[in-house]
């Protein structure tokens, strides 16, 4: 599902259970050590994921460690991002030679709890929302795409972005533009003022992706 919504040049693997062959290597057991059950097959399962998009790479089965602010720290010359929700986990990868950065997030294709949408979103966010139509959940694909956004943010800037701090408009077509209302990372001697990314609502699923290519693409 997530590959419709992704360049080529990433390779995305993803699934909807929890597979017996997904294992943590001994390096990552201490980050999951004292986690609830619950916990621990999200960060195991999203891993394996990621080490079968590895291999996809040609690149060897790596630990998958949580860096600054809890990104994963991937091996040198990759870019990738991971999301995992009930029942559905997935990881992207690409060579940093075709992307600067990517960023994902699924969400259940379900209204937000009472009053997230208030505590996510800009008051001309809710307004957009508003005049979309009801046939999508656009609160939890708004709340999706923010995650995607703030994915594809850390990497190049290395801080925290807030939900206040980037403004995002959909097209009902499965498009979607974040405009940065912050100072953006300067990538190739040029500053990102926004990111464009694509989304899908499938298998009871909000899911949303941003992939920003190398000048070489």
């Amino acid at each position: 599902m997530i590959e419709s919504i992704l360049p080529a040049a990433v390779v995305a693997v993803e699934v909807y259970d929890d597979p017996p062959e997904a294992v943590l290597l001994p390096e990552e057991e201490p980050v999951i050590a004292k986690a609830v059950d619950k916990r621990r097959r999200e960060f195991t399962t999203v891993r394996h994921c990621a080490r079968r998009a590895l291999a996809r790479l040609g690149r060897p089965a790596t630990p998958i460690l949580p860096g600054d602010k809890g990104a994963p720290q991937w091996p040198d010359g990759i870019v990738g991002s991971m999301t995992h929700c009930a029942g559905y986990r997935a990881a992207v990868l690409a060579l940093d030679t075709d992307l600067h950065t990517v960023g994902i997030d699924a969400e259940p294709h379900v209204p937000l709890p009472e009053g997230v949408l208030a505590a996510v979103s800009l008051p001309e966010e809710r307004a957009h929302l508003a005049a979309l139509g009801s046939d999508v959940h656009w609160d939890k694909l708004l709340f999706a795409a923010k995650e995607s956004v703030y994915k594809a943010w850390f990497p190049l800037a290395r801080k925290w972005l807030g939900f206040s701090d980037a403004r995002v408009e959909f097209d009902p077509a499965g498009t979607f533009r974040a405009t940065l209302l912050v100072p953006g990372p300067v990538v190739e001697g040029v500053e990102i003022t926004g990111f464009s990314g694509r989304w899908v609502v499938d298998n009871g699923l909000a899911v949303t992706a941003i992939a920003v290519p190398t000048k070489a693409d």
